[in-house]
């Protein structure tokens, strides 16, 4: 297993590890529950620079983009983020990603760890039309991700930079406790906060700095149900590359008005299912459980969990498009009631 520069850091501080795509990370330091609550009502902080990251730069940059990626490069402006994916030659998702705007021919992109080199062949392949470079740039990056209400207040307290005048999406230079970082106002788990692109030998010293202001350390537990409380994807569960976006709901990162790679193969594509939100009255449910209706089974959980917020277990699920409820989850060879959510399945800010 890999570890990121933060790994005697997690052990000091009593992080239990466990190995995710390749890298020794921890999954918890207390309790997943605790580190949840801390970043819905404070602030938690996470290490995640196991995810991918790519410079791509060059002349034709923002072509290459908007053709790489479904969402509209043409309306980022430098200093500004976006969600996106990137589509498959038949219309699929080959991860999700986020794009940063850093120069007028300049971007950062950030992808899941487990796809970083599936991820990094499939766009050079793509760059071969274009005069573009794309240079994987993980290795020399930390990321560490500080979320919660009180995450600006926090970082606000190390930096000289005025972080009220920065939005959501908004990507930036400043100084961190000292050391150097480009800061983005985005995150994965539905709260404010930021996002800190840091060089590997500073990574520890700003960890602990942000530690010492306030922040909870947290692991990939609560990382995860804190998005799913949000309703945001996973790529390999929600996404995949037989997945059409347009049968999702994150259906409004695809720009129609717009050429990219599989489009017309996208639009071709019938939706056979939707993905829907549940809460269940008992019991907790996980990836694979049938869902099923009175008339028998009817899709399948792709996320499933504990709601600290709710106490209850909720789930990410695709079922048949013309499915009817009441919808039940088969947990442990028992239907389980499962009522109907919108997303987030908690208030956001």
């Amino acid at each position: 297993m890999k570890t990121t520069p933060l790994y005697q850091a997690h052990l000091r501080h009593g992080g239990r590890m466990v190995a995710f795509a390749g890298y020794a990370l921890p999954l918890q330091y207390t309790s997943i529950v605790e580190e949840h609550l801390a970043v819905r009502r404070k602030a938690g902080l996470f290490d995640v620079s196991h995810m991918g990251e790519f410079l791509i730069r060059g002349e034709e940059a923002l072509p290459f983009l908007q053709w790489a990626t479904v969402n509209d490069v043409g309306k980022l402006k430098v200093g500004r983020a976006q969600y996106s994916m990137l589509p498959s030659e038949r219309g699929g998702v080959v991860d999700d990603i986020y794009l940063y705007r850093l120069g007028e021919a300049v971007y950062l992109m950030v992808v899941n760890a487990a796809n970083i080199a599936k991820d990094l062949d499939h766009l050079k392949a793509l760059a071969r039309g274009f005069r573009v470079e794309v240079e994987d740039v993980s290795e020399a990056t930390a990321l560490l991700a500080l979320q919660g209400p009180e995450a600006a207040a926090i970082l606000q307290s190390l930096t000289g930079v005025d972080l009220s005048a920065r939005r959501k999406n908004d990507v930036f230079e400043a100084q961190v406790a000292g050391r150097p970082a480009r800061l983005a106002r985005t995150g994965y788990t539905g709260e404010d906060g930021f996002e800190l692109f840091l060089a590997p030998e500073d990574a520890e010293a700003v960890f602990e700095a942000l530690l010492a202001a306030g922040a909870r350390p947290c692991g990939l537990g609560a990382r995860d149900t804190l998005r799913l409380e949000a309703g945001f994807p996973l790529y390999g569960h929600e996404l995949t590359e037989a997945t059409n976006p347009l049968c999702t709901p994150w259906a409004w990162v695809v720009k129609r008005e717009k050429d990219f790679l599989g489009k017309e193969a996208m639009l071709a594509s019938p939706c056979r299912k939707k993905l829907v939100g549940l809460v269940l009255e008992t019991g907790i449910p996980r990836e694979g459980y049938a869902v099923l209706s009175e008339k028998g089974p009817v899709g399948r959980v792709t996320s499933g969990g504990y709601s600290p917020l709710l106490e209850k277990g909720i789930a990410l699920a695709y079922v048949e498009k013309e499915a009817e409820g009441p919808f039940f989850v088969e947990v442990r060879g028992r239907a389980v009631p499962a009522s109907l959510s919108p997303l987030p399945f908690v208030p956001l800010k």
